[in-house]
């Protein structure tokens, strides 16, 4: 049966080397709208201010910070239970952290398009006219403005 081990108090002079990790997790987001290329979106805890988050991403990260904003997102009520009572997702923070001067940051495609070379007489050469034909064949007559085709005499 394993023991658990109790290390001892760290005081000043301690020759033993110790590494101290913080208590919060940060996770940086895509955001849904188009930010300054110098600002990066993250969730942070509930409990953590903005020294705090400031602090962190110079000292462990050495990102140079220049200014840090948050908001409370509250968390959507949408779905109801099978009482209808409504189910709450949790609340979560947003932080919006500006960067040093001449710092900027961008998210990596991870999924470039690739151009696809497509073989005449394969198989997606023939969907793909089938689908172009279908489309003009569907496209509305200019001549109908916009009256249907089962509604005509």
């Amino acid at each position: 049966m394993a023991r658990r081990l109790v290390y001892p108090l760290y005081q000043f002079g301690n020759p033993q080397t110790r590494v101290f990790r913080t208590n919060y997790f940060l996770t940086m987001v895509r955001p849904g709208i188009a930010l300054p290329e110098d600002t990066v979106q993250f969730r942070i805890p509930m409990e953590m201010t903005r020294l705090e988050l400031k602090d962190y991403l110079e000292n462990i990260y050495h990102v140079p910070v220049t200014a840090v904003r948050t908001r409370i997102q509250h968390g959507s009520q949408k779905q109801r239970d099978h009482r209808n009572r409504p189910i709450k997702k949790p609340d979560y923070k947003v932080a919006y952290v500006q960067l040093g001067a001449g710092q900027t940051f961008q998210f990596p495609d991870l999924f470039p398009e690739k151009a696809q070379t497509i073989e005449p007489g394969s198989l997606e050469d023939i969907q793909k006219k089938f689908m172009e034909d279908e489309a003009q064949r569907q496209k509305e007559d200019p001549k109908r403005s916009g009256v249907p085709r089962w509604f005509g005499l």
